[in-house]
């Protein structure tokens, strides 16, 4: 029977080496709406299609270097969690990244296949991987009324009194969210300047209502309600890390901070909630100067995701204006 959501959490409570296998699977599953996720080849499958959030922790091996990448069918690369610190200790890095699916389309972590890389867990657990279908794909009336495939959109056998509703109560619901990520460095300068200019983006995964500029890379609230942020920035060799989600004129909300400056690669995380009002701004500032750096490369170290979760009561009745 096709489900009206689709959600999965699961976690691994033991390590794994790279070489031996291609996808890290799963032995401890809390969620799985839908049954869209198969934990043991720990792949997910969409069934229905639309926008989904997708987000991971891992944890890194002593003496070994970590790199797990968010794969898309084949091996389209999404984003990476990646740590090439090679000392005795154990951490986590975490990723997170908004991605629109259709039908079949495959989401799994890919491995490094190599014995110089291995994920790290125990009962603890320190790698898990949760997904969740945040916006459906609204399909023409004549396709949804063959495949029931999304709730209240469209009933063939309703009685006429039904009809206004046809549209259903997710094509009224104001939709917002954007997922972007770089491909570049970016490297402080220092030129002096006091104001607070957005840390850009070039490739867009989901951008809907086309609320976020990824070359003033803002993001401008149009419709009124709690929107949920995450990102993830990579650390530039010898360089620190300090990114901050700002709203308004400058306004810090959370921020990332990493000021080890030893010759390695690795990244951090940070997420929130906001309430905002119509117009207002969000964009994230990496410190200026010279010993700060954001690093990525084709591997996406650096992605920025936000999506409405509430919107505000009035919301519906303002966007007749919009």
């Amino acid at each position: 029977a096709t489900g009206l959501g689709s959600a999965f959490s699961a976690a691994q409570t033991s390590s794994v080496v790279g070489g031996k296998q291609k996808a890290v699977t799963f032995n401890k599953l809390m969620v799985n709406t839908g049954r869209d996720f198969n934990p043991d080849t720990g792949h997910f499958r969409c069934r229905i299609p639309g926008a989904y959030y997708f987000s991971f922790s891992v944890g890194k091996f002593p003496s070994k270097l970590l790199s797990v990448i968010l794969v898309k069918n084949g091996e389209e690369v999404q984003a990476i969690a990646y740590d090439d610190y090679r000392r005795i200790g154990r951490k986590v890095q975490s990723q997170s990244v908004m991605i629109s699916l259709k039908e079949m389309d495959t989401v799994w972590l890919l491995l490094q296949q190599n014995p110089q890389y291995a994920v790290y867990s125990n009962a603890g657990p320190y790698i898990t991987f949760s997904g969740y279908l945040v916006y459906p794909k609204l399909q023409p009336t004549s396709y949804l009324s063959n495949h029931l495939s999304s709730p209240g959109l469209y009933y063939p056998d309703c009685p006429p009194q039904a009809e206004p509703q046809s549209t259903g109560q997710e094509a009224e619901q104001p939709q917002s969210a954007f997922s972007v990520a770089r491909t570049s460095t970016f490297m402080g300068q220092s030129d002096g300047h006091h104001n607070k200019p957005p840390l850009t983006f070039d490739v867009e995964y989901v951008n809907i209502g086309d609320h976020f500029n990824k070359t003033s890379g803002l993001f401008t609230c149009h419709f009124p309600g709690v929107y949920f942020f995450a990102f993830t920035v990579g650390k530039h060799p010898r360089k620190a890390v300090s990114v901050k989600l700002m709203t308004g004129s400058g306004q810090v909300q959370a921020m990332v901070f990493d000021e080890d400056t030893s010759k390695r690669r690795e990244m951090q995380s940070q997420s929130l909630m906001l309430q905002l009002n119509r117009g207002e701004t969000v964009w994230l500032y990496s410190q200026q100067d010279k010993r700060y750096a954001v690093y990525s490369n084709q591997g996406r170290y650096t992605t920025f995701s936000g999506f409405l979760v509430y919107p505000s009561a009035e919301t519906t009745a303002d966007r007749t204006g919009l």
